[in-house]
């Protein structure tokens, strides 16, 4: 019997991705569902330069390092806790903290690469993308990277015209294809959470979890 439902939730950068995915676990509680951001699993550049470190392309799939990120799903798949990493998006490394994951039977996948790899993809249960229009995700990137990430103006707009944009069209939009839901407008499409909340209470039913 399978004792975790996984859930990917995939899209563009800034798409609200996250935001869908903190909607289910204010839904289903944090004692029954839990979160693994794929950004956490970036390769932590501490040996490199801080100057090495920001020419490196976050939005290639490269970034991340799927080996230890497959492990993990492995082994929540058999009911064993693991260690997710905390990622430091100011200095591209990972922070000496982890956060712990252990009983919850929902585990979401949320990240641009969540219906990439082929491994995770066949963990999922069920897969998302979030559809929002480019120059909506462009507006939300750049008042996300001023406030949080220490970012200028000129850096967001240039790593999103050279770096973002061509990657999500060759990486990540491809993945909209093996969506079982897309959701446009991110979480305020009511209509579509609705939906998710029934598909996924429905697979969770029929899991006996």
């Amino acid at each position: 019997m399978q004792n975790k439902l996984f859930i990917g939730i995939g899209g563009g950068t800034a798409s609200g991705k996250s935001a869908i995915a903190k909607y289910l676990l204010n839904y289903f509680g944090k004692d029954n569902c839990a979160i693994i951001k794929v950004d956490s699993y970036y390769h932590d550049l501490k040996y490199m330069s801080m100057e090495e470190r920001e020419k490196q392309n976050f939005d290639n799939p490269n970034a991340i390092d799927f080996n230890s990120l497959i492990k993990d799903v492995n082994l929540l798949a058999k009911n064993k806790m693991i260690h997710v990493p905390v990622y430091d998006y100011k200095t591209h490394t990972r922070s000496n903290s982890f956060e712990k994951i252990e009983s919850q039977e929902i585990i979401i996948i949320e990240g641009l690469f969540s219906l990439y790899n082929n491994i995770i993809k066949s963990y999922l249960n069920i897969k998302i993308f979030v559809d929002t229009l480019e120059s909506t995700r462009l507006e939300r990137r750049i008042k996300r990277d001023l406030q949080k990430r220490e970012r200028t103006h000129d850096s967001i707009l240039k790593q999103f015209n050279t770096m973002v944009i061509p990657m999500h069209n060759k990486y990540v939009e491809p993945t909209k294809s093996c969506a079982d839901l897309i959701i446009e407008k991110g979480v305020k499409n009511t209509v579509a959470i609705n939906e998710l909340i029934h598909k996924i209470t429905y697979v969770r039913n029929n899991l006996n979890i």
